[in-house]
C-alpha cells in the first residue's frame, strides 16, 4: 500500500491535473492545500526545499512537480 501525499494550492492547475491523474490510476492520496495550511506548508518546505506546488511525497520520495514519468515510476503503474 502506497503512503501518498499531495501538497497542493487553490490556483494551481498542475495541482488539479495531478489530482485527477492519481484519480484515473486508482490511486489514493492525502491532500494538504498549503494555501490554508501553515504547518503543512512548513513540512513540505521541509522535505522538498520548494515553495512551489505540487509536491508529493510517495512512500518518503519527493516528486516536485507534475513529473508523470516520475510518479509511474515511484507508483509501479
Amino acid at each position: 500500500m502506497n503512503n501518498i501525499k499531495v501538497y497542493t494550492s487553490n490556483t494551481c492547475p498542475w495541482c488539479t491535473k495531478v489530482k485527477n491523474y492519481l484519480r484515473s490510476n486508482h490511486v489514493g492520496y492525502e491532500e494538504v492545500n498549503v494555501s490554508y495550511d501553515r504547518q503543512g506548508a512548513m513540512e513540505m518546505v521541509a522535505k522538498s526545499g520548494q515553495r512551489g506546488v505540487p509536491v508529493l511525497d510517495i512512500n518518503g520520495n519527493i516528486v516536485v512537480g507534475f513529473d508523470k514519468r516520475q510518479i509511474d515510476r515511484l507508483l509501479g503503474l
